[in-house]
């Protein structure tokens, strides 16, 4: 059984991999981020199950699915509140509460056991497990974001906005007027209210808009860059990890 370990907390990753030896379960590797956790499955032969954390020091485990078609059962070492535990209950081989008990480590590995010959059905179930997250009922987007200026708040419509960048740890919004505002959020909480038929991530830095796309140009390292037309502050590059991912969203 080849097993890896994705933890971006290192003292927590070296106690789970002492806990699975002492269970004649050898693990391969340990990763720790979601850059490395990419780059490892685009060289190396996927493995059998995946202990699998979900906040990471660079972003959320789901980006590595969003770049990496992966097949591999799946357990989660969370410290995810109630509703989020029951959802992984449901649709994954089981989740570990941490700090992680041995007691439940080995039963949670049994389960994998039992459940090998549907370890096709994993990256199905990991699907749902995202939509049970992050769109449990029907959603809504905003149409609108309020800014204030002056003295004054302006309302400006969604399909106004090329662009959502940060900058010195403020959030902007860039209109097609060529106006910047800076806004009362984030952008990772942006993710929540954005169309994601109409708005991208194309790094840590943009979210651009489909529909202001001017060009798109091969850029260094395997990476693309976007000219908006209207947006002239910053360069905007796919970084390579999301590249495949973007080229999907634009299809």
């Amino acid at each position: 059984m080849k097993v890896i370990i994705i933890e971006d907390e290192k003292p927590s990753a070296r106690r789970l991999y002492r806990m699975l030896e002492r269970e004649e379960i050898h693990v391969e590797v340990m990763l720790h981020s979601v850059s490395e956790a990419v780059e490892w499955f685009q060289n190396n032969e996927h493995p059998d199950l995946i202990f699998l954390d979900i906040q990471l020091s660079d972003g959320l485990s789901f980006e590595i699915f969003e770049v990496i078609d992966i097949t591999s059962a799946i357990i989660f070492t969370t410290a995810y509140d109630e509703y989020a535990l029951q959802a992984f209950k449901l649709n994954s081989i089981d989740y570990l509460l941490k700090p992680i008990d041995e007691d439940e480590l080995v039963v949670a590995v049994e389960k994998y056991k039992a459940r090998v010959p549907k370890a096709q059905n994993i990256q199905l179930n990991f699907e749902d497990i995202k939509k049970l997250l992050v769109n449990p009922i029907e959603r809504t987007y905003k149409k609108r974001f309020t800014v204030k200026v002056g003295q004054h708040l302006k309302m400006i419509p969604i399909d106004e906005i090329e662009c959502f960048y940060s900058e010195n740890k403020g959030t902007y919004a860039h209109t097609v007027e060529g106006r910047n505002y800076l806004l009362e959020t984030s952008l990772e909480n942006l993710k929540d209210e954005l169309s994601p038929d109409i708005f991208y991530r194309v790094s840590r830095k943009f979210y651009v808009n489909i529909n202001a796309i001017k060009d798109i140009i091969s850029y260094t390292n395997s990476r693309l860059q976007i000219k908006l037309h209207n947006y002239r502050e910053q360069d905007i590059i796919v970084s390579r990890e999301r590249v495949k991912d973007f080229k999907n969203w634009l299809s």
